[in-house]
């Protein structure tokens, strides 16, 4: 399989199982961003988390991989590619959960700010909340076919990364940097 095809070189690419979109589409701009997310969460794991940490981005990694395809196809049910289900939400949560268990009451909007891990989780969670945005955005303006799942996966999954941003500073005994009001 070549890298390149060449028929992307006109702004135009092919969806799966589908048309030719112009690479500005509301759908290549969603699949896009969960791309970006996922790279950014490589970015993560390279930055020295523990190891269930990087397991969990791991999973959730293979997950964005199976959204970013669902996004890509222009009728999932036909091509069996709605994987994203209540299973893996429910997941998030009770990861959420778990993590939220050990650390201190948060009592202040923070900054994102910290460790390195941290700082890549701050940075994973904005593009994660971009990410929705986008899938919200196909949805509501092409009334695309993409399962309510998936998007309250990716609305945990940014709850998820700010859970877990606090952990990365925890774990490295520096405090959250509460936000204060400019004086």
């Amino acid at each position: 399989m070549k890298i390149y095809t060449r028929t992307g070189d006109a702004g135009s690419t092919g969806l799966f199982g589908g048309p030719r979109v112009a690479k500005d589409d509301d759908r290549i701009e969603a699949y896009g961003t969960v791309d970006e997310l996922n790279a950014a969460l490589g970015l993560v794991r390279s930055a020295g988390v523990s190891s269930m940490m990087d397991s969990q981005l791991c999973q959730i990694q293979h997950a964005l991989f199976s959204i970013g395809a669902e996004l890509a196809t222009p009728n999932p049910d036909e091509h069996g590619m709605r994987i994203i289900d209540e299973v893996h939400v429910k997941q998030l949560e009770g990861w959420i959960d778990e993590h939220e268990s050990v650390l201190p009451p948060l009592k202040n909007f923070i900054l994102p700010a910290g460790v390195a891990a941290a700082t890549h989780l701050h940075l994973a969670r904005s593009i994660c909340r971009r990410a929705e945005r986008r899938v919200v955005t196909l949805v509501r303006r092409h009334e695309a076919s993409v399962s309510e799942e998936l998007i309250v996966y990716l609305n945990r999954l940014s709850d998820l990364l700010f859970v877990l941003s606090r952990v990365a500073n925890f774990d490295a005994n520096v405090e959250d940097d509460p936000w204060q009001r400019p004086k």
